[in-house]
């Protein structure tokens, strides 16, 4: 059975891949960049945990490389998709309802109004 800082990580993790989606698509990224954004949200995220996470979004066609030179040297950066955006809006629909709803009673309750209309 895992951990519950095992399970906790996880949550924080799904969350992580959104925000890196969400930073792609408003401009290419790259991963130390990725690792600073974080911490000022107050998550500390190694290279060994981000990288994998990036291939991984790479390889669902979340993201695209891209290669470019900086300073001599070949920086990988990443950027949205079109399936990429397509999860992003879903994401971001299912995220709004699932916080409004713990966060917020009455604005789930809204929701769910809105829905039925």
């Amino acid at each position: 059975m895992p951990s519950p800082g095992n399970v906790v990580r996880e949550f924080f993790l799904g969350f992580i891949k959104i925000h890196i989606l969400h930073h792609a698509g408003e401009e290419p990224v790259y991963g130390l960049a990725l690792i600073a954004e974080l911490r000022r949200h107050g998550y500390e995220l190694s290279p060994g945990t981000l990288y994998p996470v990036l291939h991984q979004l790479e390889k669902a066609d979340y993201l695209r490389r891209l290669s470019r030179v900086v300073n001599g040297k070949v920086r990988k950066y990443y950027v949205l998709t079109r399936r990429g955006g397509q999860a992003l809006g879903d994401a971001r629909s299912k995220i709004a309802e699932l916080v409004g709803e713990v966060l917020e009673p009455d604005v789930a309750r809204k929701i769910k109004r809105g829905r039925s209309r």
